[in-house]
């Protein structure tokens, strides 16, 4: 039996305070649904999650708004980084 007072692994523990690591999380997320939406076919519809809803769109739709998304995030790294 694991004792009580045991460490959590890391997947348990909670979050990482570090913002600049939350920020890289979120930009390797965005990079890798781009790559994935872009190996669909342009007839191909995909839902994009809209706050807790989910909305039917086309993969170039979705590709833009994720590429947006993507360069969001890259502005707000870069600018943490000049601080």
């Amino acid at each position: 039996m694991a004792s009580p007072s045991a460490p959590l692994p890391p997947s348990v523990e909670a979050p990482s305070e570090d913002p600049k690591q939350e920020l890289l999380k979120q930009i390797r997320s965005h990079e890798v649904a781009v790559a994935e939406l872009n190996c669909l076919p342009s007839n191909r519809a995909v839902y994009q999650r809209n706050g807790n809803l989910f909305f039917r769109k086309s993969v170039m739709a979705t590709t833009a708004h994720e590429q947006k998304q993507l360069d969001s995030a890259k502005a707000r790294l870069q600018k943490m980084s000049a601080i």
